[in-house]
């Protein structure tokens, strides 16, 4: 384990961007409560692996571009930008996170993120790939 909340924190999102699951599970206590406010907490580490196995399977990449963390004591805030990738589209959103770390695992994970926001990313990312994309020519 590591020896700070804020390096669990940190060890933690970069186990996420490699799309590594277990390994994020492994700073994660069997109690961790995941929410994405203002959606239903994920209770349990069962539970929160399922999600996040599930948010893997389906996307193809994930970032973490960390502006400013903060740690007093047992809790961690972080300023980031998170970029989820689905095939060749990129969403790009700005994500505020309260991390609770007690004995070297994290036991609660909460993201705050304005979701008109986060739904406008998405469409911004697919007219990206669109225009990225060559046009095909008819034969």
């Amino acid at each position: 384990m590591t020896d700070s909340a804020e390096d669990t924190v940190t060890a933690f999102l970069a186990a996420l961007e490699d799309l590594d699951v277990d390994r994020a599970l492994s700073y994660a206590a069997p109690g961790i409560v995941y929410q994405n406010v203002p959606l239903p907490a994920a209770r349990g580490i069962r539970a929160v692996g399922g999600q996040l196995r599930a948010m893997a399977k389906v996307g193809s990449g994930f970032e973490v571009r960390m502006h400013s963390i903060a740690t007093k004591g047992t809790t961690v805030l972080t300023e980031r930008t998170d970029v989820l990738k689905v095939g060749p589209v990129a969403a790009e959103f700005w994500v505020c996170g309260t991390f609770e770390v007690h004995e070297g695992r994290i036991t609660l994970w909460r993201d705050y993120f304005d979701w008109p926001t986060f739904l406008f990313s998405w469409l911004r990312g697919a007219v990206r790939a669109v225009l990225r994309t060559p046009a095909r020519r008819s034969s």
